[in-house]
């Protein structure tokens, strides 16, 4: 395991590079820094807070999946009000206990929906401890020690991943839970997505997402290196078998 702590903003950017060009991501890998406090010369998150919902929940984005969108175009920092109109994503990333969003007309939604049940949502993977900024941006502009790698892929680039690192945990809903996954039980997780972040994010129906603990990033990307040369040997033979069957003509057959 390398010594992450070492690592400067150049080598991050060499990494998610080679993450990207080996997987061929159409989005690049976004960082996520939980911290005391912001870091130096990392701007907070400036779009308006949104006016309050009748429980009282706001915050600058729909929920807090959206900043893995806009992280994909620059760094900023963010605060806890600033994730407050999800509760769950609030929950999932150690800013509220269950009980704090028990009673939001979100969570009532979902539960009265059949889409989760009540055993269900306390029982989702959460960051364990509160911290008072997070930060969000492209790898390659990392200025402090990242905590997770968020990467949004495809079927194929799942597949690769899923090859490269066997103990991959793939998930369901919430989408958000892998970063705490990540984050706190230091292994790489996968989500299918949810539909709560899908129609709140605009991602579209064939992404999913990733989360690498960034002290493991380097060793995943050297397993996704071997696995996708592996997959591209193996295409090449199946495509070239496959040539054998190009315009062949089936038998007739009897009326």
């Amino acid at each position: 395991m390398d010594d992450v702590a070492t690592l400067t903003t150049q080598d991050w950017r060499l990494l998610g590079e080679a993450l990207a060009s080996t997987l061929h991501l159409a989005v690049p890998p976004v960082a996520i820094t939980f911290s005391s406090e912001a870091p130096t010369g990392v701007e907070a998150f400036a779009k308006p807070m949104s006016e309050a919902a009748s429980d009282g929940r706001k915050g600058r984005v729909p929920a807090g999946c959206v900043f893995w969108i806009e992280a994909a175009k620059s760094t900023f920092s963010t605060v806890p009000e600033d994730h407050g109109n999800c509760s769950v994503g609030r929950y999932t990333h150690g800013l509220a206990t269950f009980g704090d969003i028990a009673g939001n007309d979100d969570v009532g939604t979902l539960l009265e929906s059949g889409w989760v049940d009540e055993e269900a949502v306390s029982a989702i993977p959460s960051i364990s401890e509160r911290f008072e900024s997070i930060t969000y941006g492209p790898l390659g502009e990392a200025v402090v020690m990242p905590d997770v790698i968020l990467l949004r892929v495809n079927g194929r680039q799942m597949m690769v991943i899923s090859d490269a690192v066997p103990t991959l945990r793939i998930e369901g809903k919430p989408q958000c839970h892998i970063v705490a996954i990540a984050k706190d039980k230091n292994e790489v997780a996968a989500s299918v997505g949810c539909a709560l972040s899908r129609a709140r994010t605009g991602m579209s129906p064939e992404e999913m997402t990733v989360a690498i603990p960034a002290r493991q990033l380097s060793q995943v990307v050297d397993a996704v290196r071997r696995a996708a040369a592996i997959d591209t040997a193996v295409a090449k033979y199946a495509a070239d078998d496959a040539r054998r069957f190009t315009g062949a003509r089936l038998p007739l057959r009897k009326a």
